[in-house]
């Protein structure tokens, strides 16, 4: 697998995930590509079509296209296959998935991909032990947001509350250094001023005796 691409009907991507390195340019020029090609065909047209040196599969469900860029040695097949357990999978997490939800939650869209896919090979096959994965990682936000939460305060939250608590202790830090370099300084001049008093008055009163 070189690339799998997520787009609605209208032509906007939602999820794009790259299995082999490529340049910015080169990746704008594939989305345009994709989307203006597999937009354009007619509903009962053939799922598989040639392009440059890849072949590509893809499948709509609902609003969204699902496209998938092989070898052309690839079995066509299996990479349809591929595509709708990756569907399953998003319907079993978000419950009858749809476009809104890839939108709102895109990161949990890339989390349940990489769970499924690696380096364009699939490495885990069962739909179980995929949703079982997810679910320990939502268990484990869990626990760090209900940690991480003060006075019913959001993650986010606490977290810039935290930021700001330790710069107002640095600010406070910072002032009595400040004051307290000012204070030795005045009071080296108090003594400086005294010396110089001091040695006035003896020179006068040497100069009385004499």
């Amino acid at each position: 697998m070189h690339f799998l691409l997520l787009f609605s009907r209208q032509g906007k991507l939602r999820l794009q995930k790259w299995f082999t390195p490529m340049s910015e340019r080169e990746k704008k020029k594939i989305i345009r590509d994709m989307t203006s090609m597999v937009l354009s065909r007619q509903p009962r047209s053939c799922n598989f079509l040639h392009w440059k040196d890849l072949k590509i599969i893809y499948k709509r469900y609902a609003s969204l296209y699902f496209c998938l860029g092989v070898e052309n040695q690839e079995n066509e097949l299996l990479a349809l296959e591929v595509i709708h357990r990756y569907v399953e999978l998003l319907d079993k997490y978000f419950g009858n998935v749809c476009e809104l939800d890839i939108i709102f939650n895109f990161e949990k869209a890339y989390f349940i991909l990489d769970e499924f896919l690696m380096a364009g090979d699939v490495q885990e096959t069962s739909k179980q032990i995929v949703n079982r994965c997810i679910e320990s990682s939502d268990m484990l936000q869990e626990v760090r947001r209900t940690q991480n939460t003060r006075c019913g305060l959001p993650t986010v939250v606490c977290e810039h509350v935290t930021c700001v608590a330790w710069l107002d202790f640095i600010k406070k830090m910072l002032f009595f250094f400040v004051f307290f370099c000012e204070l030795i300084v005045f009071i080296l001049k108090i003594f400086a001023c005294g010396g110089e008093t001091l040695l006035k008055c003896l020179l006068n009163c040497n100069t009385y005796n004499e």
